[in-house]
């Protein structure tokens, strides 16, 4: 009778240990899980914050281009501008009968 009351309190002592073990790892695998999610979460946020930063970047290039091209307009324009106001001066020269010219 001994016997079988050790034996009944063996088991149960490792039935008690092998459901502990198994809580034990249940508890683990759900914090690995959880810790999983907020990696993901994580990374979709940097991710989101990193796309929204390259389209800032793309923005600012494409108003640095748009600006690069305004200025070299404005420089042919302004060249433009310079030739015809020397074509009208030496025209103005050619017809005003005051200025002497080497003919």
């Amino acid at each position: 009778m001994t016997a079988v009351i050790i034996i009944v309190v063996a088991v149960v002592v490792v039935a008690v240990i092998v459901a502990l073990v198994v809580a034990s790892r249940r508890r683990a695998q759900e914090r690995g899980r959880i810790q999983a999610d907020e990696h993901r979460t994580q990374a979709r946020t940097t991710q989101l914050e990193a796309e929204h930063q390259k389209a800032q970047a793309d923005e600012l290039a494409a108003k640095a281009k748009q600006a690069e091209l305004a200025a070299e307009r404005q420089r042919m324009e302004s060249a433009d501008k310079q030739s015809r106001a020397d074509e009208l001066s030496a025209r103005a020269d050619e017809v005003d009968p005051d200025v002497a010219t080497d003919r």
